[in-house]
């Protein structure tokens, strides 16, 4: 039960899980030949706490703006789970 609800994200590209501890990067598209990564990145988090509060945006929409992005080239996503009690998901996109 509880690696069905920590593993709740989706991407094309899904690195292994670690119920104790994961922490890993890993692309969010996977058609990348002659991707130019850009000159700005933008980051979106969100975190959850015991599982039971989740707050953030880590949308690409927000990850773009906070990098002043208007072209996006890449995105990627960051996870991090400490035993369920702390989580977070970051969104980096790379543009110009």
């Amino acid at each position: 039960m509880l690696a069905g609800c920590a593993t709740g994200y989706r991407s094309d590209v899904i690195p292994p899980f670690g119920l104790i501890y994961a922490d890993y990067k890993a692309p969010m598209d996977w058609n990348v030949n002659g991707t130019k990564m850009g000159s700005k990145t933008g980051i979106a988090e969100s975190t959850s706490i015991l599982g039971l509060i989740a707050l953030g945006d880590c949308s690409i929409n927000t990850a773009a703006k906070n990098g002043n992005i208007q072209t996006i080239n890449h995105a990627d996503y960051s996870y991090m789970n400490v035993l369920g009690v702390y989580q977070s998901f970051k969104t980096t996109v790379y543009g110009e």
